[in-house]
């Protein structure tokens, strides 16, 4: 063999070592962060969702993707701290799930890290997003369409009640918005001819007082606003509505599947499913001011006539033929 040959030869065996070595260098482990305003119980089946939506897209975790998961127990004050957190780790992108408070945390620790927000009450209106087109900055995500909806609660409500002529609302200011959940609710109740007698927490404390100021001023039925501190005293809700006969209608259908009346509301499955998408997007390149924010596509009207038979109620057929679902 000459020499040239030689040289040829071991110039092809490099190439062909350092091709391989490039080639079996590990491809870079996307770091996820999750914020949850409720606990891992709470949580589960909107975690589930996204879980599922991600791995119908190719990632798996611990393989090619790694994720922080962050629980704020329904205590606004800490996500801060976890969202601090979740930056400090570096993750690639955070996604919330909680109220306006728990996406301004995020947003508040970080103005680089793309964040995702899978359920707000209204983005724009709250100025999170400059428009639902054009989000601007690093965040984005999914819609309630809360301000529609809400009139449409108590329309229902009161179709199912005719009777009914004080409703009680139970609600929490939050953010930019202040105030405006409840003239935006008194704006409908007074087209249906409802008088409606505000129930305004900030805190756990506050509950006991405003469910005290719910029976001495007579409240005939109660309605919630899907805030992560109402969400998070679950229970607490369901046991007043049900120990003082109270017809109510509520913001999520995990308060109906817990034992509550009804609810209209988004299916929270579906948008923690479509959250994946814009993870997705997110990990592949795509900025999150380039992508819109999006609204509900799927609505759930459901009754629960177990429920309405405990507290001695009867569901009109007209509306329960409306029902998307009916437990029995």
């Amino acid at each position: 063999m000459n020499r040239r040959t030689a040289i040829r030869r071991l110039a092809t065996f490099f190439l062909t070592t350092a091709s391989l070595a490039h080639a079996q260098q590990p491809a870079k482990v996307a770091r996820i962060g999750y914020l949850f305003a409720g606990d891992p119980a709470g949580e589960a089946n909107r975690l589930e969702a996204i879980r599922q939506a991600m791995r119908e897209r190719g990632y798996v975790e611990g393989q090619n993707i790694f994720v922080e998961y962050r629980y704020t127990q329904g205590n606004v004050d800490r996500a801060s701290e976890l969202a601090a957190e979740l930056v400090r780790l570096k993750v690639d992108v955070i996604v919330v799930a909680g109220g306006d408070r728990w996406i301004r945390a995020a947003k508040s620790a970080t103005k680089t890290i793309p964040i995702v927000f899978a359920a707000v009450a209204d983005p724009v209106g709250g100025g999170l997003v400059s428009s639902l087109v054009r989000p601007g900055g690093n965040i984005t995500g999914l819609s309630l369409m809360t301000p529609d909806l809400d009139g449409k609660r108590l329309e229902l409500l009161k179709e199912a009640f005719p009777k009914v002529a004080r409703v009680a609302f139970l609600w929490v200011p939050a953010g930019t918005r202040g105030n405006l959940p409840l003239t935006e609710m008194e704006a409908a109740a007074k087209a249906l001819g409802l008088k409606l007698q505000s129930l305004e927490v900030r805190s756990l404390d506050d509950f006991e007082s405003a469910f005290a100021r719910a029976k001495r001023d007579g409240a005939q039925a109660l309605i919630t606003t899907p805030n992560p501190l109402i969400i998070t005293q679950q229970r607490q809700v369901l046991d007043f509505a049900a120990k003082n006969r109270l017809p109510a209608m509520y913001p999520t259908s995990e308060f109906v599947e817990a034992g509550g009346l009804m609810s209209y509301a988004p299916n929270y499955t579906d948008l923690f499913r479509r959250a994946a998408d814009y993870v997705d997007k997110i990990l592949k390149g795509t900025k999150p001011a380039d992508i819109p924010v999006e609204q509900p596509m799927k609505f759930e009207f459901i009754i629960n006539l177990k429920a309405a038979k405990q507290i001695g109620l009867t569901i009109p057929p007209n509306v329960l033929v409306r029902a998307d679902k009916v437990i029995r």
